[in-house]
């Protein structure tokens, strides 16, 4: 019985060797194929050699030999070993490999990420200049005074469609963006009130429209200064009043409601509710009203149009806030979107909230001079046309370089203003600048230069502020903000000019 069990063990030894010398021919052979070992390639050989004179002395002691029990022992015990290494050896191999394939894919996915970048930002330029020219040439046209009601007509509806495209542009873009996670914060003084009137001007114009009724309350827990990004919150409103305008047939109510829920320790809680009277949210359909691209009728018989991607770019916004959006809606019983945005409050100045943008004092446009640079001549001409019609004289540079040379050949303050593309040939927006900045003249430091391109992206914005420009807009702009952009600058533009004499 003692026997049996001994060449038993010896013969299980040997069996389970060449399992392990299959395994290793296999393990060489992956190897192999993972990476070129070249002039080391035997190393992966020597393993299966050395096992292979194991499996001999085996076969040599079972047949001419006269093994004992602790003999077949330790033979039977080495091929166990010898198992448990390989196993070990494949799956520390397994995943390293594993490891490297995820970063791989990583890579590839960054890759892929910086090429969707790359084109969206590409795509963005290539058509924000065709509607920098459509909404400009509009604009210009509309100021007009001699419009016959038709033709006025008209170019408000390509107006209106021509800004619809663009908020579908802005929204892919700002998804974009927060998906990519290059979406920042920007935390600046401002007033609640001033960013209420602000919306409340646009959603008032977009109800009157529709002959819809529009309401706008803010308790008086809510004036002051807080500090926060302003700019979301001002799209995050609109993009919820403009939601409820949509959705809401005349005669039908919007109703903007803004109270501070809570105060602790200097940040004030604040919450926006937008209620309208329209169709109402199916109860199913809440808790997919802010997916990307989610829309609850996708029938071609869906009259309201929409692409899905405002409520989702404004849930992304609010949470970048650390806030909260949520609904209440019955279908045909109208809805309510509730925003709550905890906001640092700053105080007041001299027991007075500070004074809005259009509140302070800037000065006219009349009869300043600006040097537009850009190289596509249509573009260049809507701007001095809406230039033109604040009084303004304008000169034109194809490129960079031309507006170096036109700079560098220049009086002193010669120009008020300069407004720059990014994109041009022979050189670009912001080569130029930094080389108009680096003159050696008074003026080539102080003049207000001003971005104005289709380059929208918040990297074309920090290239733009670096480079050392004062402000960046991005086309299409209309025209009001270009003119408030313009005086804001050379506004700022005389006061040093003003402290450093």
């Amino acid at each position: 019985m003692i026997r049996f069990f001994i060449y038993a063990m010896v013969y299980l030894g040997a069996g389970l060797m060449i399992y392990n010398i299959y395994g290793f021919v296999r393990f060489s052979r992956f190897v192999r194929r993972q990476a070129a070992f070249e002039q080391q390639n035997f190393v992966l050989d020597v393993p299966v050699i050395l096992l292979g004179l194991f499996l001999i002395g085996y076969l040599v002691i079972a047949f001419l030999g006269h093994p004992d029990l602790v003999v077949s022992g330790i033979l039977f015990g080495g091929s166990i070993f010898v198992y448990i290494m390989y196993r070990l050896l494949s799956i520390v191999t397994e995943h390293i490999l594993e490891s490297e394939r995820l970063k791989a894919r990583l890579s590839a996915a960054e890759e892929s990420n910086q090429a969707k970048t790359a084109f969206l930002s590409s795509m963005s330029h290539e058509m924000r200049t065709p509607m920098n020219v459509i909404l400009g040439i509009t604009d210009v046209s509309l100021k007009s005074p001699s419009l016959s009601d038709e033709i006025r007509d008209n170019l408000l509806k390509i107006r209106r469609s021509g800004m619809h495209l663009l908020d579908l542009i802005n929204n892919i873009l700002d998804m974009n963006r927060l998906e990519s996670g290059q979406m920042e914060l920007k935390e600046v003084n401002f007033s609640v009130s001033d960013v209420l009137e602000q919306v409340s001007a646009i959603a008032g114009t977009l109800c009157d429209e529709k002959s819809l009724t529009y309401y706008s309350f803010f308790s008086d827990t809510v004036p002051g200064m807080y500090s926060g990004d302003e700019i979301l919150i001002k799209k995050v409103l609109l993009a919820l009043l403009d939601n409820a305008v949509k959705y809401t047939d005349s005669p039908g109510t919007i109703r903007l409601n803004t109270e501070c829920i809570k105060e602790e320790e200097g940040v004030r809680t604040i919450q926006f509710s937008v209620s309208d009277t329209g169709i109402g949210i199916d109860r199913d359909f809440l808790p997919d009203i802010f997916n990307v691209f989610s829309k609850e009728d996708e029938t071609s018989t869906n009259r309201y149009g929409g692409s899905g991607l405002s409520l989702a770019v404004a849930h992304s916004y609010v949470e970048l806030m650390n806030g909260t959006i949520t609904v209440e809606s019955e279908k045909h019983m109208g809805s309510v979107f509730t925003v709550t945005i905890p906001l640092k409050y700053t105080g007041s100045i001299c027991g007075k909230e500070e004074p809005s943008l259009e509140e302070v004092q800037l000065p006219p446009l009349s009869g300043r001079r600006i040097l537009i640079v850009e190289d596509i001549a249509d573009n260049a001409e809507i701007v001095a046309d809406l230039l033109e019609l604040e009084n303004v004289e304008s000169e034109h540079a194809e490129n960079g370089q031309a507006a170096l040379d036109m700079f560098r050949a220049s009086p002193l303050f010669y120009y008020d203003a300069v407004l720059m593309d990014l994109r041009m040939p022979v050189m670009d927006g912001l080569t130029a600048t930094r080389c108009i900045r680096s003159l050696p003249r008074e003026d080539a430091g102080k003049v207000p230069i001003l971005a104005l391109t289709a380059n929208a992206f918040e990297s074309d914005i920090q290239a733009s502020l670096t480079a050392g420009m004062n402000a960046h807009l991005a086309k299409p702009t209309d025209a009001d903000s270009l003119y408030l952009a313009l005086r804001q600058a050379i506004h700022n533009a005389e006061l040093e000019r003003g402290n450093s004499k």
